[in-house]
Formats: C-alpha cells, structure tokens, sequence
C-alpha cells in the first residue's frame, strides 16, 4: 500500500487503539498513542511505536481535547490521525481541525460527519432517497402540553431521541401521555449534557423489532460497495452487547433491499472510507432507516471474519486516495461469525460499571476465536471511560458452529478482580431463542429480568483463584510449610469475583 503518510497517531484508547496499532504495523506504518494519565501503563500505549500524554484523567480534560490531538500529532511527527470509535470519532470539528493542520483524517468527509450527526437532517435525507423511516414528530414544541398534543398521533409507546445524539444518551422510551412531559426534560438535560445540543425528536417505538446494520465502504473515485449486513439486536441501555454476521432473521431478498437503500443514503451524502447505515427491522420484515454512524463500528471484526477484509487496512487506502482494491462481485461471504462484548459492568445490579484490577486473566484460544483485548494481568481499569475491556468473536461455517465456538470461548474466558458481564453472555449464547436466532432489541428484558449468574461459575472461579495463589504462593513457601493449603484470600488480599455480585 502506498500512503502519502507513514506515521498514524491514534486519537483514542483501549482495545481499539491496539486493533489499529497492530494494522498499522501491517501496513508499516509507525503508530502513535495517546494516553491520560490515567492510562500511563495501559497496554495501548505499549503497542504502539510511541506515545504522547495529553492531560489528566477526565475525558474532557484529554482524550476530547481537540488541541491537544492535534498538538500530539504535530510533535510526534504523525501525519495521518485515526479516530477508532467513541470520543470524538463523530466529531465533525475535529476532522476539520485534523485538515487545517496539514494531516490526513482517516475517515469520512467533516461535511458529511455533520450531516449524518443531526439525526433529522439524516432522516431527511433518507426520505428524500427513498428510505422508509419511522413515523415521528421533528419538531417539538417547547411547552409540555402542546408538546403531548403533538405527539398522541404516534401513539404510545414513543422513543424520545436526542437530536445530536447517540449511544443511548438523551434516550427514553415513554408509555403513556402521563410519563412524556417528564421524560422529554430528562431527555433534554442528558442530551445538552453529553452532545451540547438539546434538541429532541420524537419517534413511534416499535414493539419487537431487530436492529439490523450495513457496512459500506466508499473511496474517493465513486465506488460505493456493502460488505453485508450485521444483526446487534441483544442491547443493555440500548447499547450492543451481542453482535452477528449475516443476520438470522435476514433472507436474501431483504438483505438485497437493505444494502440498496444503505449504499443509496451513502451515495446521497457524499460519504467516502468506512460507515454503517443503520435500520429497524419488524416482525413483518418491514425496514426503517435509523441513523448513519460514520465511523468504524465496534462490531467491525464480525463482518472481518465474514468477509475476509481488513476494514482499518482499508481506511488506510481510501484516506491515501486510493482506489478501493475490490469491487462488489470480489467480495464473498463465507460462514457466520459472532462478536460478545466483554464489559466491566455488573448485569446483577443494572450493569453498573465495576473498575478494578485483573488480578487474573484466562483469554479463550483455538479455532475460529478472535479476540481483541485492552487489558492484561495487573491492569487497573480505570473508572473515567466506556467499560468495555474486549471483544470476544467467534467463526464457523454456519450460525450454529460459531455459536458453540463462541460457548466454548465464553468457558474459557476468566476475569478476576471485579464483576464482568461474562456469567450473563453464557447464559445468553445457549438461551434456546438466541439459539434459534429469535433476537429482537428487547431481549434481555423479555427473557433475562431478574438474572442471576449460577453457583457453578462461582465454583470455576474459586478453583481457578485457588490454583493460581497456589502457583504464585509456591517458591515463596518452598522449605517452610509445606503441608499448608494454599488460600486466595491470604495470597491475594482483598478482591471480588469477576463472576457475579458476591465478593
């Protein structure tokens, strides 16, 4: 690959600066991370060719410092930036900035970052393609009853959305007239929060529906391809958790209408590297445009797995102004792949994030397992950022082997020192209607209220704890008692069981 850079400064954190780190040097192309000083010994900043501090802990304070970035570029010598995803990967005003400093941004146009971030404006222009999108009110008046006026066509229930919105935030799914005025104030503080921005839009709130998504990739000489779709319906907070490729409730004729109206909505913005065209899929097979992410998803590596390509590698040449090295008819799909995130969350307590230190670490291996990690033995998972610590996909020829790959994987999986959402996605993986593929966005409610994880995964744990301070306990107590049974709760001092709620 030629590129008109040869250094890549990372703007971001965690696994997906190590994902990028390493396609980086695949491409031999020198990496440079960025850290706070939070993340000082974070395995990012170790896999990378360099590293630059950009302030303190707190996210505002460093890692969504546009100056800063820039300035790290600049003294590092980086020539290229690439945004990996979260933090300011959607931000239209540092793309731009990246640009005036002479760099290369490796992602999409800032015109169209813009464009596709106001999600009505992206309604609009979905409509204007010829994109079917979910009934709802854009504009909403400012006082409450006039507000639920305007609103009762809909019927209930409604989804209240953030204008500028995504991940969850300035979301809220209203029931009644009686909870909306409520609802829309929350809404408004959550959004002028965490966007800047607390406009509010008001979308019809479908009971059962799949959340289906369309990888494009789009070089600067107008060629505009799909690599197949993905399906992230197993959501907590409306946040995946669970993602797959192809979709179990997508069959070849819709599959062909969905990637139509997803390259038609790229085509249409003048989109250009890698994004995902996002829908609502309902129980009729019905679709409805729901937002453009233009960025490389965190689900990316499923549709790797399918489709056999790199999609970091190619950012890498679309952003140098190459020509896509494939067309549509060179792409074939092969098999299925799934992807399980690895959250430090507690699912036993409403997923509420539990940083801590790995006091030990079991990653899966073997056949058709991918995982992409942040973290390492001894690392302290610091409390300031997403708590996603790494990606677990799995590979097989049809849906079925790469779901008991992925059992198998999950078994193999073991996080000591904090509460992970691991127990949960074991018991998700082999839940009978996951197992059927009858996934839809309100699953974990529908089948997992009230979860608790099983005893055995508390006994696994123990073992393993157990024979690891055994291991670690043994040169130091050689020669001295020898008939001691060793005890975690001596060898490792205080500590909770990355396998449920109790400590």
């Amino acid at each position: 690959m030629k590129t008109p850079f040869d250094s890549v400064l990372i703007a971001n954190r965690g696994e997906i600066a190590v994902r990028i780190a390493r396609a980086c040097r695949e491409a031999g192309l020198r990496s440079v991370a960025v850290y706070s000083e939070a993340d000082a010994t974070a395995p990012h900043v170790r896999a990378a060719d360099a590293a630059v501090p950009i302030g303190p802990a707190p996210s505002t304070e460093s890692y969504l410092r546009i100056d800063a970035l820039v300035d790290a570029a600049r003294k590092s010598g980086a020539q290229a930036v690439h945004p990996g995803y979260g933090f300011l990967a959607e931000n239209a005003e540092f793309a731009a900035a990246v640009e005036r400093a002479g760099l290369v941004w490796i992602g999409p146009p800032p015109e169209a970052i813009a464009r596709m971030g106001d999600k009505t404006a992206a309604r609009s222009l979905a409509e204007r393609s010829g994109v079917p999108v979910v009934p709802a009110v854009e504009e909403l008046p400012a006082h409450p009853d006039e507000a639920v006026r305007a609103v009762r066509p809909l019927g209930y229930p409604v989804l209240v959305k953030a204008a500028a919105g995504g991940g969850g935030k300035g979301m809220r799914v209203v029931r009644n007239e009686a909870e909306l005025p409520e609802a829309l104030a929350g809404a408004r503080r959550e959004a002028e929060s965490a966007f800047g921005d607390d406009r509010l839009f008001v979308e019809k709130y479908l009971p059962r529906p799949r959340h289906v998504e369309v990888q494009i990739l789009a070089d600067d000489r107008g060629t505009t391809i799909h690599l197949g779709e993905r399906e992230c319906s197993i959501q907590r907070r409306h946040q995946k958790i669970v993602e797959e490729s192809p979709s179990p409730g997508v069959d070849t004729r819709l599959r062909a209408r969905l990637v139509e109206a997803a390259i038609s909505i790229a085509r249409a913005v003048g989109y250009r590297n890698a994004g995902t065209v996002e829908f609502l899929v309902d129980e009729r097979g019905e679709f409805y445009f729901l937002e453009m992410n233009t960025r490389l998803q965190v689900e990316h590596p499923v549709t790797e797995l399918v489709a056999g390509i790199d999609l970091v590698q190619a950012q890498f040449a679309i952003a140098s102004g190459e020509p896509l090295p494939f067309r549509q008819k060179d792409v074939v799909f092969r098999g299925h792949a799934m992807e399980c995130r690895i959250y430090a969350e507690d699912p036993t307590r409403d997923f509420l994030p539990s940083p801590g230190r790995v006091l030990w670490l079991r990653e899966p291996q073997g056949p058709g397992v991918r995982l992409d990690s942040g973290i390492e033995e001894d690392y302290e998972v610091p409390p300031h950022y997403d708590a996603l610590l790494s990606k677990l996909c799995t590979w097989g020829a049809d849906r079925e082997t790469a779901r008991k790959r992925m059992e198998r994987a999950l078994d193999e999986y073991a996080i000591l020192g904090f509460p992970t959402c691991l127990p949960l996605l074991r018991d998700l993986v082999r839940h009978p209607a996951f197992a059927s593929g009858k996934t839809h966005t309100h699953f974990l409610e529908e089948h997992f209220s009230g979860w608790t994880p099983r005893e055995r995964y508390l006994e696994i744990a123990l073992v393993a704890a157990a024979l690891e301070a055994a291991k670690k306990a043994a040169p130091a107590r050689e020669g001295l008692v020898r008939q001691e049974a060793p005890s975690p709760w001596v060898t490792l001092g205080r500590w909770r069981l990355g396998e449920g709620s109790r400590t």
